[in-house]
């Protein structure tokens, strides 16, 4: 018996890194998947449908079931037709893994308007179009009376939580997936839906180039940056276990996960009345008592 006996799982972006990882141990643990992938370049130019089915092959090859999308998950109609596949072929949809993304690294002064509107269209819009989709069917479930237990698990990234230079538009887009988990979480909560999201460190196409040397694998040692390490995580928060866990921001790596806390109060400082600017200055020290007010270090 797996985890995910099952259930009917959707994962973008499922034809390589992480999102193949995960689709791979949903499977192993049960689930029926469709693996999604427009499969293009790492700056989203072109498509091949090959890493998704290479992705879909293994799954049955190990004696699962899985079939093959190649849908753009950042327009409206590809969302709806993801989801309609599922259900569709499977006859409903338990679990969303949002993971499908790419990247154009520039400084602010380097972006062009296209570097922009493509990274926040494929991340974020697709985050939600998917989520919309997926809503929907749940939604249309538990009004009819159906007992529903769904599950979406986003991908943000610590590049959104804490901020990393040259990724404006990426950073941009993680941040506001993990604060529409959270939205969502209170939104479908009475649906018997939670949503949480994955902030993973990994060696994939997208990060290559930010992990460099460090994220090289050493032969005979446990390989920290393997995209591997992201997948039980995603399998838990999919399936019963995860029931009452909603809303929620996980940054995993190698062997370690953390549970990260959203923003809250740093300092303060109160008064009766409205502050000038000049008694604002004078009560810096008070504001930032216990934080330094330069930037936030890129950790935790």
């Amino acid at each position: 018996m797996g985890m995910l006996d099952g259930k009917i799982a959707i994962v973008t972006g499922a034809g390589r890194g992480i999102g193949r990882a995960e689709s791979l141990l949903m499977a192993e643990e049960g689930a029926k998947v469709i693996v999604n992938d427009v499969g293009g370049s790492r700056a989203g130019e072109g498509s091949d449908k090959t890493p998704a089915e290479q992705t879909v092959h293994d799954i049955i090859a190990a004696g699962g079931e899985a079939a093959v999308n190649a849908d753009d998950v950042s327009s409206w109609q590809g969302a709806e037709n993801l989801v309609a596949q599922a259900v569709d072929t499977w006859g409903r949809l338990d679990i969303l893994v949002n993971n499908a993304g790419i990247l154009r690294d520039k400084m602010s002064f380097n972006m062009e308007e296209s570097d922009w509107d493509d990274v926040i269209r494929v991340h974020l819009k697709g985050h939600f179009a998917m989520s919309h989709f997926a809503a929907v069917h749940w939604r249309n479930r538990a009004k009819a009376g159906e007992e529903v237990s769904g599950r979406i698990i986003n991908t943000a990234s610590e590049a959104g939580l804490f901020g990393n230079a040259g990724q404006a538009n990426y950073g941009a887009a993680k941040a506001g997936i993990a604060a529409m988990t959270i939205i969502m979480g209170r939104e479908l909560a009475r649906y018997g839906v939670t949503v949480n999201a994955i902030s993973p460190r990994a060696r994939t196409r997208m990060t290559e180039d930010l992990f460099g040397e460090m994220a090289k694998a050493e032969e005979g040692k446990f390989d920290a940056f393997a995209p591997d390490n992201v997948a039980p995580l995603v399998a838990f928060l999919a399936s019963d276990a995860a029931a009452d866990v909603t809303g929620q921001n996980f940054v995993v790596y190698g062997g370690s996960v953390w549970v990260m806390a959203g923003w809250k109060a740093a300092g303060q400082v109160s008064r009766d009345d409205r502050w000038t600017p000049k008694e604002l200055a004078d009560a810096k020290s008070t504001l930032f008592a216990d934080r330094d007010p330069g930037l936030p270090p890129f950790a935790f």
